[in-house]
C-alpha cells in the first residue's frame, strides 16, 4: 500500500474552497487533465475516465458538507482511495489537504507522478477558487 498527501493554504473562506472541490461538474478544473469524472446512477456512484489507459472505472464520490470533506475511491475493487479535507485557517484563508492511497501496487504511478499531480491539483484548485470569488465580487 502506498500513501501520499499534500496541502496548500489558499486565500478564500473554507466554503468556498469545499464548494468548487466537492462539486462533480466543478471537479474537471482542477482535476489531473487525464482524468475524467462523471455522474453513473446519482452521486455518489460516478465512472472515472483515465485518458492515459483509456479505461472506465466505477467509483465512489461522497461529500460531507459538516466537515468539509470529500471522499473518493474505486466502487467494485480496493485499487485506491482519497479524501479531501478543507480547513480554516483564518483571516478568509483555508489550508486544503488531499490525500491518495493506491491499495493495490500495479495501480500506483510512483511517488513522483502522485506528488507532482497532487500539487498541480491543489494549484489548479486555487485558480479555481480565485476566479470564482473574483467573479462574485
Amino acid at each position: 500500500m502506498s500513501d501520499y498527501e499534500r496541502s496548500r493554504t489558499m486565500p478564500a473562506l473554507p466554503e468556498h474552497v469545499f464548494d468548487q472541490a466537492s462539486t462533480v461538474s466543478r471537479l474537471a478544473g482542477w482535476l489531473p487533465s487525464d482524468l475524467h469524472v462523471h455522474e453513473a446512477q446519482g452521486l455518489p456512484a460516478v465512472t472515472v475516465h483515465e485518458d492515459r489507459t483509456g479505461e472506465d472505472a466505477d467509483a465512489l464520490f461522497r461529500t460531507q458538507p459538516d466537515r468539509l470533506r470529500v471522499e473518493w475511491g474505486t466502487r467494485d475493487s480496493s485499487t485506491y482511495a482519497g479524501w479531501l479535507q478543507v480547513t480554516g485557517v483564518g483571516a478568509g484563508a483555508s489550508e486544503v489537504t488531499v490525500h491518495l492511497s493506491f491499495f493495490d501496487e500495479r495501480h500506483d504511478p510512483g511517488e513522483e507522478t502522485v506528488r507532482t499531480a497532487l500539487e498541480r491539483s491543489l494549484e489548479r484548485l486555487e485558480e479555481q477558487v480565485r476566479l470564482r470569488v473574483d467573479n462574485a465580487g
